[in-house]
């Protein structure tokens, strides 16, 4: 996935998304930060909304059923992981992937995932602290298999 493929997937569900956050257009382009005109002119596909404007819906919206659905629950670290040019090293805490995610690997107390709608891949250590995320497979397991093979102390 890349900047390109989520502006597409975004603004073409802006309007279903505005809708169930229940916001007028007008509400919806002052919380986004765009003019209504924009905002319409997105919403009936004539125009794409920039990548700011993109990471701004998905960061304020990112409960909706929606944008969970594009993202796998995990709406942020997709646009973290795309916007680091595919590589996000930081460790942040995450539920365990119960839902969107499905386990390729697991060594050491470590586990290797990858989403199952957004296709990116984490690994996670033990207290599922997501400490390295992708877009690139061959990437994902090598660091995989680096990081499995320390012994946890």
């Amino acid at each position: 996935m890349t900047r390109e493929d989520i502006i597409i997937i975004v603004s073409e569900k802006l309007r279903l998304i505005r809708t169930e956050a229940g916001y007028t257009q007008e509400k919806m382009a002052d919380i986004i930060g765009v003019s209504k005109k924009t905002l319409v002119q997105i919403e009936k596909g004539r125009v794409l909304a920039n990548w700011p404007t993109v990471v701004s819906i998905c960061a304020l919206f990112r409960e909706t059923e929606t944008v969970q659905f594009l993202f796998g629950n995990e709406p942020l670290e997709v646009l973290e992981t795309v916007a680091r040019k595919e590589i996000d090293y930081r460790k942040t805490k995450t539920f365990g992937g119960r839902i969107w995610w499905r386990v390729l690997s697991r060594k050491n107390g470590y586990m290797l995932q990858q989403n199952i709608l957004s296709k990116h891949f984490r690994i996670l250590d033990k207290k599922n602290y997501r400490i390295f995320s992708s877009f690139d497979e061959k990437q994902s397991k090598q660091r995989f298999k680096e990081i499995s093979a320390i012994e946890e102390v």
